[in-house]
């Protein structure tokens, strides 16, 4: 018995097959659109709603309206607070020199590293300044403190406590008053030590007055005698630095100024 012969089925071409279908798409996809424009274009306005409308508008508006993209704001600076460390780089002028060696230079530096120190927690940039620092010319910041201490030397039993002054001639007299008493009310509460009454015309006539920007609010402080106040501004230099801190908080938060019972009349 003979095999029969037998045509092999014809092989369908995928490729053909998805290219005749894709066509078929566009073409009911193009008829459509093209329906769609003459529709649109040959309704009146009334058979569309008002919304729609509308809607289509502005959708328009918006495509051809380009986005107007702003610059991020960046905040400015704020300006620092300013810390004069008295005699620091004056060679003119060391300061008070005691017997043992102890120097006004050293006690006013410890002093401010800790003012510095205590600002900075605060979240405000201190700058430490030399006695004639080329950048106390102009400078422009919150407030100005000049950091000084008294004689090594034995005056008299009264020869004890701290002076505060600030500029004579000041175009905001009202802002050194102000920090001025600050200074003193915070000062005697954080050491316990007395305001001694006896501002010198070089403390009021201080050369860092006359140098800085008018706008600068700036006073000098005596934090105490190197003599009878010696452990208070050597050992407790914690309380001496908290005092001026507070001070300057004082001012630039405008804080109340409560009457102190260690302030003299």
């Amino acid at each position: 018995m003979s095999r029969e012969s037998s045509t092999p089925p014809k092989q369908v071409n995928i490729s053909t097959l998805l290219a005749d279908n894709l066509r078929s798409i566009l073409t009911v996809v193009a008829v459509a659109v093209v329906v769609a424009t003459l529709f649109t274009a040959s309704t009146p306005p009334g058979l569309l709603s008002g919304g729609l409308t509308e809607r289509l508008a502005e959708a328009i508006r918006a495509a051809a309206t380009p986005t107007q993209v702003w610059p991020t704001p960046t905040d400015r600076p704020r300006p620092p607070i300013g810390i004069v460390v008295g005699h620091w780089g004056d060679n003119n002028d060391p300061g008070a020199v005691c017997a043992d060696g102890l120097t006004e230079f050293q006690v006013n530096q410890d002093i401010a590293y800790l003012v510095q120190k205590n600002l900075s927690a605060e979240g405000f940039d201190v700058d430490l300044l030399q006695e004639f620092d080329p950048g106390l010319n102009g400078y422009q910041a919150l407030v100005l403190v000049s950091i000084h201490a008294d004689s090594c030397e034995y005056i008299n039993a009264q020869a004890t406590g701290f002076k505060v002054a600030s500029t004579l001639n000041n175009p905001h007299p009202e802002r050194s008053a102000r920090l001025t008493a600050c200074l003193r009310n915070r000062y005697a509460q954080a050491t316990g030590l007395t305001v001694h009454n006896s501002v010198t015309p070089d403390m009021s006539s201080y050369h860092a007055f006359d140098e800085i920007n008018d706008e600068t609010p700036a006073a000098i402080i005596e934090t105490g005698f190197l003599n009878l106040d010696r452990v208070k501004l050597t050992q407790e230099t914690d309380q001496v630095a908290r005092g001026i801190s507070d001070g300057i908080l004082c001012y630039l938060y405008n804080e109340d100024i409560l009457p102190n019972p260690t302030d003299e009349p």
